[in-house]
């Protein structure tokens, strides 16, 4: 099964709906199976007395609070009815996370292909059995969270109705330091949960999403912006288009490179056996009725000769026939 590859447009549209198509397009464009905006209603999502996140103040100052940070970059329901539509003409996969109830009930009749659950919400009950009711696939983020923690939710998640769950190990540091990646997490959650795993990166550059793939990742999230230089909280951590464009190639690029684990040779590299290996050849010449001996016998490319690893097995045995210096005996 291909890997699926989530572009994450996140807020980065700015809330601008034309913004967002433009991030459809280079999605499209970049190869992308999907794009995943975020649903919310501001004041259902956080207090008025939420401060920003430091990587949020960093990115937009610390003169506002994260509500009105966030009204600033919500879209409509309007808005995401018309993305929507917009992906299927692109035929390109939409997603949007929702982070309270109520933009879980709108966006449960959008017939997304699963549910992709942000790490915040790991440890909100009520959210996780409304999901849970609706009985469809989760792709769920992990960052901030314990073994246990995730247990639980897997745990809730099941008690309400879903079956399918993917977890995603994720750093939710924008951008997220190498040293606190711990991609190895990702296949403690594989080996505990006995769940698909997979990796949302907020790691500068690619190689980070790459190596997952390599480590069985199922899934790969990553953030993109039209511009790294726009104004906005995610901007900085996301990756442009073409540096998602070659993010996608190196992920299927790694993909097949894995292969189907058996060592054999493989269909391109068959025709190189008989050059590249050797063969026992007359070292001088050797008449009918000789003996083969180490003295008169030596191994030399081509390889389409009797194989070196008979060796022992020649040595004594009679020449039928005269041989040449080089020849291959037989």
């Amino acid at each position: 099964m291909a890997v699926k590859i989530i572009a994450e447009a996140g807020v980065n549209h700015n809330g601008s709906l034309e913004l967002a198509k433009q991030m459809v397009d280079a999605a499209k464009e970049a190869g992308a199976d999907y794009i995943k905006f975020q649903t919310f209603i501001p004041k259902k999502l956080v207090s008025k007395f939420a401060e920003k996140a430091d990587y949020q103040k960093e990115t937009t100052g610390s003169g506002e609070s994260q509500l009105e940070m966030l009204e600033k970059l919500a879209l409509t329901q309007n808005d995401f009815i018309e993305l929507n539509r917009y992906c299927r003409e692109k035929q390109t996969g939409f997603l949007s996370t929702p982070f309270e109830l109520d933009s879980i009930d709108f966006l449960n009749s959008f017939n997304m292909d699963f549910w992709k659950l942000p790490s915040g919400e790991i440890t909100n009950l009520p959210y996780l059995e409304k999901i849970g009711r609706t009985k469809k696939p989760v792709v769920m983020s992990t960052g901030m969270s314990s073994l246990q923690e995730v247990k639980d939710a897997v745990e809730a998640l099941r008690k309400a109705g879903t079956e399918e769950i993917t977890l995603l190990h994720c750093n939710t540091q924008y951008p997220t330091p190498m040293q606190d990646v711990n991609l190895r997490a990702m296949q403690t959650l594989e080996k505990e949960l006995h769940l698909p795993v997979g990796y949302s990166d907020h790691t500068k550059g690619i190689e980070i999403p790459v190596a997952a793939v390599a480590m069985n990742a199922q899934v790969i999230e990553k953030h993109f912006t039209l511009d790294r230089s726009m104004e906005g909280p995610d901007h900085k951590a996301s990756l442009e288009p073409e540096e998602l464009k070659a993010m996608v190639q190196a992920v299927r690029n790694v993909e097949q490179a894995l292969g189907n684990g058996r060592k054999e040779p493989s269909p391109s590299e068959r025709g190189n056996i008989s050059i590249v290996r050797k063969s026992i050849v007359a070292k001088c010449s050797i008449k009918k009725g000789d003996a083969f001996t180490e003295e008169n016998l030596t191994v030399k490319r081509p390889g389409n000769g009797i194989s070196p690893m008979r060796w022992h097995e020649m040595i004594g045995k009679q020449a039928k026939r005269d041989f040449a210096e080089d020849e291959p005996v037989e």
